[in-house]
């Protein structure tokens, strides 16, 4: 078994096509509701359309994609470590703890994010789920003045 060339078969090897597919489908998507934005009027028009930034964007993400699957001969990576699939079940559990109210949440997300990634001292925890989101309220709430979405806690800050 040669160990200098890596195997290019297999799932791992079938995702440097199905990856900048799915890119591609999500660009053409993206693109097509584009088309759907209102168009202002010539007389009001100062420079460019609503839709022609995000189409360029759009485009530009799409010529990537394309670059990535005709250039990309790197070999496959290793698979990623569970810590990632964690992270993700963090993020839908952060949206919806978040419809309790995205304070808690966003404590909660804090703490077991930190835990996941090695802390384990429980007063750096505890530090890290009460510090950020106060500051995060206090931040947007009394500097930017950003109201935010009610919930339990921000019921008993806003009255």
């Amino acid at each position: 078994m040669d160990i200098s060339r890596p195997d290019q078969t297999g799932p791992r090897a079938a995702s440097r096509v199905i990856v900048p597919l799915v890119i591609l489908v999500l660009c053409a998507i993206a693109y097509y509701l584009t088309t759907t934005f209102d168009r202002v009027p010539p007389i009001l028009k100062r420079g460019i359309q609503p839709s022609d930034f995000p189409q360029l964007v759009i485009l530009l993400i799409a010529a990537l994609a394309l670059w990535l699957a005709l250039r990309d001969r790197e070999p496959a990576p290793p698979p990623l470590p569970a810590t990632v699939y964690i992270t993700m079940g963090l993020l839908i559990g952060f949206s919806v703890l978040a419809l309790v109210d995205l304070f808690i949440a966003l404590g909660a997300f804090a703490v077991a994010m930190s835990a996941i990634w090695g802390e384990r001292r429980a007063w750096a925890l505890a530090l890290v789920g009460l510090v950020v989101p106060v500051a995060v309220f206090f931040l947007f709430d009394i500097v930017f003045e950003i109201r935010f979405p009610r919930g339990v806690l921000t019921n008993l800050w806003y009255g």
